[in-house]
């Protein structure tokens, strides 16, 4: 609940606070301490991920397709080199098919004219490469193992009370704590949920083929199937699982040994690389669509899945939230460094004029595409094979679609150019 400020207890004062040291958050964190802002970094887990905690010999379930944006922006945080001197994996071409029928689309990096495609990537790697840029900076200051306990708003700024006692203050508080965001709740920030009635489920397997540089997916009865190259101490025959499909069928597949889930995960892939041998179990987690009907306030604002959390059909929640990162730091460091007050609303629209006109396209086609690949009427069935095999023809069309895909949308912030 938001109410007016009374200071009871000593409170330390930062230009930003920032609620949650995920991927987005931590980039926040540190595209503002790089250019000289005070900032804090509140989280809930106890202690940061280190790269102590990276299994070198098995990749962590959950990935990203990272765009080239992407590349650019942790390039420019200096992340990059740890992150591929750990394990990133290239891919140059990206195959989609209907498996109820003959439509086929290929893409390639050579079409789009750029080198990759993207990377397919741990979140874990990306956030310890973040967390050694960020833990340590003389202009950061992190509150890790911290609970919220109250949040309150004044002329200056917003107060946080955490649940030791102690309190925070800053002209802006940006919430990055996820999906179900407990800083959003707070502000009494409204979301439009979509519940899309699937699961997603990960899992990492080896292959008899080596995924050539190949991102692959098939929309199958219940929902689209991906195999994510991935590249282990120089083995490509490595691929990440992400299968959205039902609950009942989620809940089977997790339930099923190593050698069960490999045959289930080969037989509804068609075999296209092979033998499948899954390498560990497999993890589901509920697919909710979510979009906060406003992204900022007065002194306030959210970035991330705290804003809006997609379907993980292209990979792309992590570019978005990314994304959101770059441009509220270009605007918030903009109005600083000229003396403006950078967190009031005339400065923060300016973020969500830029950032929520892209990311409610990318939810609106998520959900699009979820709705006509999910019928299985012979109409659309039709429709789907019809649209893939035209555009697999019309190369200014895939190329479109291709520089989507690769982030390169509106006005990008200079820390991703």
């Amino acid at each position: 609940m938001d109410t007016h400020a009374t200071q009871t207890a000593p409170t330390q004062c930062f230009d930003v606070v920032v609620v949650g040291a995920g991927v987005v958050g931590t980039a926040l964190v540190a595209l503002l301490a790089q250019a000289g802002m005070r900032v804090a970094l509140v989280e809930a887990r106890k202690e940061p991920l280190g790269w102590g905690a990276i299994d070198k010999a098995l990749p962590a379930p959950r990935v990203s397709a990272l765009t080239p944006v992407s590349q650019r922006l942790l390039t420019h945080l200096g992340v990059w080199s740890a992150m591929a001197e750990c394990r990133v994996t290239s891919y140059r071409y990206m195959q989609v098919w209907d498996a109820d029928g003959s439509g086929e689309i290929n893409f390639s990096a050579d079409e789009a004219g750029v080198p990759v495609l993207g990377h397919i990537v741990e979140n874990a790697v990306t956030q310890a490469a973040l967390n050694d840029q960020v833990l340590g900076h003389p202009n950061v200051t992190c509150f890790f193992g911290a609970t919220l306990r109250a949040l309150q708003t004044s002329v200056t700024g917003r107060w946080l009370k955490l649940g030791d006692g102690r309190t925070l203050h800053a002209p802006l508080l940006v919430a990055a704590d996820g999906a179900r965001s407990t800083l959003r709740e707070m502000a009494e920030i409204d979301v439009v949920s979509d519940d899309m009635g699937q699961e997603a489920v990960v899992t990492t397997v080896k292959c008899t083929q080596t995924h050539g540089s190949t991102a692959r997916q098939a929309f199958l009865a219940g929902g689209p199937l991906a195999f994510l190259p991935l590249t282990v101490e120089g083995d490509a025959r490595y691929c990440s699982i992400v299968w959205s499909t039902t609950p009942e069928h989620a809940s089977a597949l997790s339930q099923l040994s190593r050698e069960a889930l490999g045959q289930a995960l080969g037989e509804a892939f068609g075999h296209r690389l092979g033998d499948v041998v899954a390498c560990d179990q497999a993890y589901r987690f509920p697919l909710v669509q979510r979009h906060a009907k406003q992204y900022v306030l007065a002194h306030f604002a959210l970035v991330g899945d705290a804003a809006h959390s997609i379907h993980p059909l292209a990979g792309q929640g992590v570019n978005l939230g990314l994304m959101d990162a770059a441009v509220l730091a270009e605007e918030v460091i903009s109005a600083w460094r000229r003396g403006a007050p950078w967190g009031e609303l005339t400065t923060l629209r300016r973020y969500e004029r830029r950032r929520r006109l892209d990311n409610s396209a990318m939810l609106g086609l998520m959900k699009g595409f979820r709705e006509l690949f999910g019928t299985q009427m012979p109409v659309f069935t039709l429709v789907r094979n019809l649209g893939m095999s035209g555009m697999n023809r019309l190369s200014p069309l895939k190329r479109m679609v291709m520089r989507q895909a690769t982030g390169e949308r509106g006005r990008l912030p200079l820390s991703c150019r």
